[in-house]
């Protein structure tokens, strides 16, 4: 995984924006820097100001975990498309397998005290669950907590992690590079362009699509994109990028 403002990174960037792509970008850890409680994300100034010309531009989409809702409340821009819980949640889908994760609902109801005794703190957003353990006074007895409540996991079930956060979809639920997919085939864009920084990234990362360029935030030495940048720091120096490279011709 190479930095993308290096030769090839800037070359290759160059190239997809002559194509037109979809510009596409998770939220948390990606246009938002990662923070302590989950509804204090907000995207930087510097940040927005920039996404606010760029949409006027080009199509773009964000691929969220969130909620649709809780997406919308917090973004501060307009893109053309929004997905969230994953890949799960699109507006314009069937609303999904939301009632699958009941039989877990239930689960962690009668498990509440010891959960919020760890540090762990559950977030329904209907088509997924978070169980985050950030703020947890010892993580490592948070996750063993989330560990034995969801072992074995239940076949209907997906669960991976993230940052300080355990997640749970149900079984067959869109992924990132599903749903990202989708808004291709939609949009007909020729090429795409996505950043993101987590694991629920990695299946865009890993979808190998020629016309795609995958960016991670954030240096991970396992991650299967082809490059990366520092972190959301650098986010509106790429945006820079992407607007010089989109500016229309003179006449």
């Amino acid at each position: 995984m190479r930095h993308l403002f290096s030769t090839e990174g800037e070359a290759d960037l160059a190239a997809l924006m002559a194509r037109h792509p979809l510009l596409a970008f998770d939220f948390d850890g990606t246009l938002a820097p990662i923070v302590a409680l989950p509804q204090q994300a907000r995207v930087p100034t510097a940040t927005l100001r920039r996404l606010r010309q760029l949409v006027q531009r080009l199509p773009v989409a964000v691929i969220s975990g969130r909620s649709l809702a809780d997406l919308h409340a917090r973004l501060g821009f307009e893109p053309a498309h929004v997905v969230g819980n994953h890949g799960a949640e699109d507006a314009s889908e069937p609303a999904g397998r939301a009632a699958t994760l009941d039989g877990l609902r239930e689960r962690l109801r009668g498990a509440a005290v010891e959960l919020q005794r760890c540090g762990v703190s559950i977030e329904d957003k209907g088509a997924s669950l978070a169980l985050h353990y950030r703020l947890a006074a010892d993580r490592s007895i948070a996750r063993a907590a989330i560990e034995r409540l969801l072992s074995p996991p239940p076949p209907q079930l997906h669960v991976f992690g993230g940052k300080m956060v355990t997640n749970v979809v149900p079984a067959g639920a869109d992924d990132k590079a599903a749903a990202l997919r989708r808004l291709v085939e939609r949009t007909g864009a020729g090429s795409v362009l996505y950043l993101g920084d987590d694991v629920n990234d990695e299946s865009v990362f890993a979808a190998g699509e020629a016309s795609w360029l995958s960016v991670r935030v954030g240096v991970h030495r396992a991650s299967a994109a082809r490059y990366f940048i520092a972190g959301p720091r650098e986010v509106p120096r790429l945006l820079d990028r992407i607007l010089a490279l989109s500016e229309p011709p003179r006449v």
